[in-house]
């Protein structure tokens, strides 16, 4: 047997004053009023009916957050910790080519990166001269986005006389958004500059801005070259660097050497590298997790 369908409790009372409404109406016929007393009940009826269901208890027909539109609140990327820092970096099992893991490579330096922006070249004045330093500065002491704010960590992989680094660290996201911002100006502002070396050689440098894969919630790439002399000839060292945002951390991945910018492994490096960071954030586990040559 079916049940039958449960009538609110409000709504019955309703019925019933708009029952007695009507009965009230039917009294009245008799005294050449009807009509204004058939209007006043009906009135009354609905203003108890709506005082009743004021009463009644509301709530979203969905179950929804409250803010929610779609039903479900979206999740915070946690903080990250010097133990995810670490459980995001790449694995040699993330690269392809024959990249090897390095213990040193915190330590790695370039020394065609090391010299002093020739500032009368910039017909701007010295605050583009300015940033054309920072950038050099920044790909020579691994820290193009600035100092991390928390967590980071770093590795390194090298495939004969290229070498792949990657970091990962928390940032305050205002800063990290404005070193993105700042990145995208570059090319404009140092599009071609001379760096002075220590040993008196002039180094052509030349900045060009390059996509990044589409990954986390911003990004920005940079192409670089610096043409001199290294080991008593001519050389030119090429650049490839990606950064990334996801959530307030950033993955940064700079790979080349004289042999190239070696962009494919840049952009599989900064990918993976990206993923592996969102997975951490989440409170996940990466996999295979990196292996540590510390």
């Amino acid at each position: 047997m079916s049940r039958r369908p449960v009538v609110p409790p409000f709504r019955l009372v309703a019925s019933a004053l708009a029952a007695a409404a009507l009965l009230t109406t039917a009294a009245c016929s008799d005294d050449g009023a009807a009509t204004t007393a058939a209007d006043t009940a009906a009135d009354q009826a609905r203003a108890a009916e709506r005082d009743i269901a004021e009463q009644a208890p509301t709530g979203s027909p969905t179950g929804s957050p409250t803010g929610s539109p779609t039903g479900s609140a979206t999740a915070s990327p946690s903080a990250l910790t010097e133990s995810g820092a670490k459980a995001a970096l790449l694995t040699e099992t993330d690269l392809e080519g024959g990249w090897n893991q390095v213990r040193d490579a915190g330590k790695w330096r370039d020394s065609m990166l090391i010299g002093q922006v020739d500032v009368a070249q910039f017909l701007t004045g010295k605050a583009d001269a300015s940033d054309c330093q920072e950038l050099v500065d920044g790909l020579y002491g691994e820290d193009l986005l600035g100092k991390p704010s928390g967590a980071s960590a770093l590795t390194g992989f090298q495939q004969g006389d290229s070498r792949l680094l990657e970091q990962v660290a928390a940032y305050d996201r205002a800063a990290l958004d404005d070193r993105l911002k700042w990145m995208a100006s570059l090319p404009q502002k140092c599009d071609q500059f001379t760096l002075d070396g220590s040993g008196g050689g002039e180094r052509t440098v030349q900045v060009t801005e390059v996509s990044a894969p589409e990954v986390g919630d911003a990004r920005q790439g940079l192409h670089v070259t610096v043409r001199g002399d290294a080991d008593g000839g001519p050389a030119t060292l090429s650049l490839m660097v990606t950064a990334v945002r996801v959530g307030d951390s950033a993955v940064t991945v700079t790979g080349g050497g004289l042999d190239g910018d070696q962009k494919d492994s840049v952009e599989q490096a900064t990918q993976a590298g990206a993923e592996r960071l969102r997975t951490v954030l989440d409170g996940g586990t990466p996999s295979p997790q990196p292996t540590d040559l510390d």
